[in-house]
């Protein structure tokens, strides 16, 4: 099936209701890739792998981690990509803006999760080789809050989220092995070192939650802030994690799923997007018949990138990536304001996806 999504269950017409935003222009050129249908494209200024995206507490942005370690801010099609903020007061401006050097990435700072706290509009950052970062809402470089838990370094500082009632922030460290850069070595080595965390910005403390975890990735709070979700990429599932004010009281398998999940994004309505991080070209690429085989789910594409779950784990709908390049390796899926953002790993651009007309 060649459509651009596809409903699991029957309902309504699933719509984008479309808003303008300051950051779109109206002369955007609409890209018919790989079928893909009301699909349109920002490139990025030299650099790569605008793996996670936000917008700030004024609905600007979006901001994008991208690879040479700086945080861009998109300000609309007169201004283009600007400088929001740095890793690190040491990262030298010469040898890293416009980086794409993965060797260069311990020194330049590799920015992979983001998340703004909504009740005080700070930004807090999941740095792979810099620990967890917060910069306020005016930018600059930002501020280490934590580089390590229980004595060991962080290795491959992932994702996160940011409860705002009470300002802890749940993150990931992949491995304690393995940094970003040799992600195919913990691949190779079935790596099950990786933890779920917390800081708590009262006492400034980090927690580990859980270790053991098998490549743990994106994190998403519900919406209520019961529980919160961990994709572990390498068993191919999301887990869930009850929560009980900001201790873990007991785990389930929240879904299946038969391809990579990266990261995970809550919807305004508590609905969950998970990015299917097929790795095309350096992981091998699940058909679907195989999907199909591996989960209970009917995913009515052959080639999904995406899908997005009730509060349940039930898929509503699936994003489909009509097997071309133009939504290979998607790390992240942003829906904002009537349009879904599409982060990368490893794209030099950010994708986006406007509602039918």
């Amino acid at each position: 099936m060649n459509t651009l999504f596809s409903s699991r269950i029957l309902f309504p017409c699933f719509l984008f209701f479309f808003v303008s935003l300051d950051c779109i222009s109206c002369t955007d050129k609409m890209l018919y890739q790989d079928g893909l249908e009301n699909y349109f494209q920002l490139a990025l200024p030299a650099v790569v792998g605008p793996e996670s995206i936000a917008f700030d507490c004024n609905g600007k942005g979006p901001y994008v981690s991208v690879s040479d370690g700086r945080i861009l801010k998109w300000q609309g099609a007169k201004l283009g990509w600007i400088e929001f903020s740095v890793s690190s007061p040491q990262r030298d401006r010469h040898m890293c803006d416009g980086s794409t050097n993965t060797k260069l990435e311990p020194v330049c700072g590799r920015p992979l999760g983001l998340k703004f706290n909504s009740a005080t509009c700070d930004l807090y950052i999941a740095d792979a080789y810099y620990g967890l970062l917060v910069v306020g809402p005016e930018g600059g470089v930002a501020t280490q809050l934590a580089a390590s838990a229980e004595g060991v370094p962080f290795r491959f500082m992932n994702a996160l989220d940011v409860d705002s009632r009470t300002g802890v922030v749940y993150f990931t460290d992949s491995s304690i092995y393995f940094q970003r850069r040799e992600y195919l070595l913990a691949i190779i080595n079935a790596d099950k070192t990786g933890r779920l965390m917390k800081y708590d910005p009262n006492s400034k403390k980090v927690t580990v939650l859980l270790k053991g975890l098998a490549f743990p990735n994106g994190v998403a709070l519900s919406k209520d802030n019961s529980f919160v979700l961990v994709a572990e990429s390498f068993t191919m599932r999301i887990l869930k994690f009850y929560l009980v004010g900001s201790e873990i009281h007991g785990q389930e398998t929240f879904i299946q799923l038969g391809r990579f999940p990266d990261n995970i994004k809550r919807t305004a309505n508590g609905e969950f997007w998970v990015a299917l991080n097929t790795g095309r070209g350096k992981i091998r690429r699940l058909d679907s018949t195989k999907l199909q085989q591996e989960t209970s789910i009917d995913w009515f594409v052959d080639d999904p990138v995406a899908v997005r779950l009730t509060s349940g784990g039930k898929v509503l709908t699936v994003l489909d990536g009509n097997g071309g390049n133009a939504l290979d390796s998607v790390s992240e899926v942003e829906e904002y304001s009537g349009l879904l953002w599409l982060g990368s790993s490893m794209k030099p651009y950010v994708g986006y996806i406007k509602n039918k007309k």
